[in-house]
């Protein structure tokens, strides 16, 4: 019997069987490509968090130990690939004699590099001119001293005296930042920059020039072994923490860790987390909504199944056969459509990533493949053996002959009851707090192990999802129920003398009618959410790196170097459009040291990007406006307004060096408005004043950097060829280098790879709930269409029914999913906000993805409504006698 079962379901059925497989393998195929992805993205935080570290470790000796007893310790400690000891001396000043001229600059620091450093350390240090061996000197201090390749320089140690070195090189210290740290100090305790006065010398002429020197100290600088590390940057962080703790222990306390890849690990461990959020907010509602595709289909045939199974209970099966044949049909769905599903993220994963584990260990990939495939049996089993075991107990044999709306004429409890507004306001107030000010969504304390995130902070999109779609459902009903002499006239054109008789056939489906609506518009929502936020995280991830670098190219001069503005026309190299001038002081507001920069308002807008979200008080033109209008303005940030309780209007006096006498001078300016970005600008403390009014109070007008416009094209070639015509002089970045250096390692994993499968699938999803329900819908309808021709109806008549059923479908459905996908989007883009730097000031809306997506629906939709017009042209008293 139960062959013969499935016989005929294969047989009579095809499309409903097909269309549950089609929904059961969309929501097998989402989780599975998604769970991989994410697992293989974790993977490759955790790698690249660890090259971007170019020492792992580095050990301060305490004063007192014994250097070699604690580079002894290290080399032995579990995990260390080599261990090399680093002298560092602090220097109290350098000279040089170049051209006739003396040049002096500041304290500094000495190194002393053992032989093998540079094949230990690659990444270190980068040589830029002459020798990568010898004594070599920073780009920053050979600019400082105008020295070069063979220029004799004086480097004076505190308690040694002034020692002469000749220079055999110039370099870059990429990573000076962790290289120059004070080891086991707080992050607040560190110092605010590197030194810009530095000397790389070998260990044994470090050792001869330091001699009788004071503060000369020595690290051990560690390479450890990070090819068995976690892939999860949490669990690697936890392991190479304990093993520095470990360390520490055993050194009984001559020694402390500079724990560098601990540190990068650390900022790893909370991008994976919001890659982790991402994947709940926008990865569930796919699943969720391919799991709603699979119960619609499901139920758009479940009065034909209610029929069966009654006309099988008047045969004399038992409830016991019922159910296992119920169970045969939820099988068969459960297990086509997890094979499809894996089979469709599998060919995603090797179209997409080139692989079909989409980069994952085979362990992780199999895990969630099972994960996936046994969530479409789940959703089988809840699409079709639920209902079934249901209606065998709650649904007599007379109760099954019966129409479903005929049996259910009370409205639905959660109507009744008001669920959707409770949702609605229920998501507001979570939304209130979950974007309130302070609020963060991932919460990781420095230098602690656990990490903790506030996974309530969900309940505002999700209820947001729930109720709208409960809310539309309403209105859907409401419309159909007391809108039918509306709707008659609105169907009119399409249905002529049968239009009072389809718009009482809708009112009549209007529960299924709602429910294909409310699915469309939840696809929609879908793809419209997933879709601003990706374009909106690519918008403000450009904006960073423009923050960042401050325009397409930009050329920094070296501090306390008096370039003047004319030097910016021997920038104007071909391909650049515009180079800005942009000055760099310092200046004390108090006792506080701040950056101030100098601007040409009327010109700084043609170099770089200003946006409105970069200010308070005003927008970027009408600030830019004021500081032309009145050159005494000042913009000042956040933290100094609330710290000097400033209003506008105030006045405030700025110490400033005064290029004349050397010394600092009091210059007063107005507070006119807030910069809380501004390029090249830290994101602390700062000023942005005008450029003509600094010159003209402290007598120096030049400039710290220039802005270069290129169009947005070539930034790597111009600045290329700006580096070999500068030489040392100045530094030169562009966008494309510093995107790939300012964003975190949730923005090098490319959120694009996320939303490429989410995007994919949002089309899907949006056909499917257009498409796939209307079609069974229309299907399980021929026997009204065939009772409708028996009684006069023209096939002319009948295409303006299903017709004006797809078009009040499409109407609806993509009206309603627009709505919700815009609060939606603004809601996902608010709460997400620890994702975004610096916070958008409006959505980025990708037109031609969502042009697609509406295009698909219809198309579908279209498609749906035109095969069921076919299918009504046959002969009535045939398709009378088939069903």
């Amino acid at each position: 019997m139960i062959i013969t079962w499935a016989n005929g379901l294969a047989r009579h059925r095809t499309g409903r069987l097909l269309a549950a497989v089609t929904g059961i393998a969309l929501a097998v195929a989402l989780v599975a490509a998604l769970g991989s992805f994410l697992t293989a993205s974790k993977a490759t935080m955790t790698q690249r968090a660890v090259r971007s570290v170019s020492v792992d470790w580095q050990v301060q000796v305490q004063p007192g130990a014994d250097p070699n007893s604690v580079l002894s310790l290290v080399a032995r400690a579990p995990g260390t690939h080599a261990a090399l000891p680093v002298g560092f001396a602090h220097t109290s000043g350098f000279t040089a004699r170049v051209q006739g001229t003396t040049q002096a600059t500041g304290p500094g620091m000495a190194l002393g590099l053992p032989d093998g450093y540079r094949a230990r350390f690659p990444d270190a240090v980068r040589t830029l001119s002459g020798s990568s061996t010898g004594v070599l000197l920073a780009q920053q201090t050979a600019s400082n001293l105008h020295a070069a390749p063979g220029d004799t320089i004086g480097v004076r140690f505190p308690g040694a005296g002034p020692r002469q070195v000749k220079v055999d090189g110039v370099v870059d210290l990429p990573q000076a930042d962790s290289l120059f740290q004070t080891v086991g100090a707080p992050s607040q305790s560190q110092p605010t920059a590197p030194p810009d006065n530095v000397v790389l010398l070998p260990a044994a002429r470090f050792a001869a020039l330091t001699r009788g020197a004071t503060g000369v100290t020595t690290q051990i600088h560690t390479a450890r072994d990070t090819s068995r590390l976690p892939s999860d940057p949490a669990s690697a962080y936890s392991a190479v923490t304990g093993a520095a703790h470990h360390l520490e222990a055993r050194s009984a306390g001559t020694a402390l860790v500079g724990n560098n890849v601990g540190a990068a690990l650390d900022s790893a461990r909370q991008d994976a987390l919001y890659a982790q959020m991402l994947f709940l907010f926008l990865g569930v509602p796919g699943a969720v909504l391919a799991a709603a595709l699979t119960a619609a289909v499901a139920s758009a045939g479940g009065e034909r199944r209610r029929q069966e199974q009654g006309l099988l209970r008047l045969r004399g099966l038992r409830p016991r056969q019922i159910t296992a044949l119920a169970a045969l049909e939820a099988s068969l769905i459960g297990l086509a459509g997890g094979l499809a599903g894996l089979g469709i993220a599998a060919l995603t994963g090797r179209l997409a990533f080139g692989t079909a584990s989409f980069g994952a260990s085979a362990g992780t990939w199999s895990v969630w493949y099972a994960v996936a495939f046994e969530l479409g049996a789940a959703v089988a089993a809840g699409a079709v053996l639920i209902p079934a075991l249901r209606d065998l107990h709650t649904v007599t044999v007379a109760d099954t002959r019966k129409q479903e709306d005929v049996r259910r004429s009370r409205s639905p409890w959660w109507m009744r009851y008001g669920l959707d507004f409770a949702l609605l306001i229920g998501s507001w107030l979570v939304f209130r707090a979950s974007s309130g000010n302070q609020y963060a969504l991932v919460l990781a304390p420095e230098g602690v192990p656990s990490i903790s995130v506030s996974y309530w902070a969900f309940l505002g999109p999700a209820l947001l999802w729930i109720g709208a779609a409960l809310l539309l459902w309403r209105l859907t009903l409401l419309a159909l129920t007391h809108g039918r002499p509306a709707l008659a006239r609105l169907v009119q054109p399409l249905t002529a003398t049968l239009a009072g008789t389809t718009a009482a056939v809708l009112a009549r489906r209007r529960r299924p009618f709602a429910r294909s609506v409310v699915l469309l518009a939840l696809a929609v929502s879908f793809a419209i959410s997933t879709a601003v936020f990706n374009a909106t995280y690519h918008q403000q991830a450009e904006a960073d790196a423009r923050l960042t670098n401050g325009a397409d190219v930009t050329v920094t001069e070296p501090p306390g170097a008096q370039v003047p503005r004319t030097a910016g026309t021997a920038l104007k190299i071909s391909g650049v459009r515009h180079a800005e001038p942009l000055q760099h002081r310092f200046a004390y507001v108090g006792s506080d040291l701040q950056d101030l920069y100098g601007v040409r308002p009327d010109t700084i807008a043609k170099a770089t990007s200003l946006q409105d979200a970069y200010f308070a008080g005003g927008t970027a033109h009408q600030l830019m406006r004021r500081l032309a209008q009145r050159p005494d303005n000042l913009l000042v940030s956040v933290e100094t307004v609330n710290d000097f309780q400033l209003s506008p209007g105030d006045t405030v006096n700025l110490r400033i060096q005064d290029a004349r006498t050397k010394a600092l001078r009091t210059v007063p300016f107005h507070y006119a408005g807030i910069a809380k970005e501004f390029p090249t600008a830290p994101k602390d403390s700062f000023f942005v004043a005008n450029a003509s009014y600094i010159a003209k109070t402290t007598g120096d007008d030049s400039v710290g950097a220039f802005l270069l416009d290129t169009g947005g094209t070539n930034q790597q070639q111009i600045a290329a060829h700006l580096r070999k015509q500068l030489g040392t002089r100045a530094a030169v970045t562009d966008l494309t280098q510093t995107r790939g250096t300012v964003g975190t390692s949730l923005t090098s994993v490319d959120l694009a790879g996320l939303t490429r499968i989410e995007l994919a699938f949002a089309v899907l999803l949006a056909a499917g709930a257009g498409g796939l329900v209307l079609a069974l819908g229309l299907a399980e309808r021929r026997r009204t269409f065939a009772i409708a021709t028996v009684l006069g109806a023209r096939p002319r008549h009948l295409r303006g029914m299903v017709l004006s059923e797809a078009l009040l479908l499409a109407v609806c459905g993509l009206a309603g999913g627009a709505l919700i996908g815009w609060a939606l989007s603004e809601m996902l883009v608010k709460v997400l906000t620890g994702v975004f730097d610096p916070p958008p000031a409006a959505l980025s809306v990708p037109g031609a993805y969502l042009a697609l997506t509406g295009a698909a629906a219809v198309a579908a939709i279209m498609a749906a409504a035109l095969n069921g017009v076919r299918g009504s042209h046959r002969p009535a008293v045939e398709e009378l006698r088939d069903l």
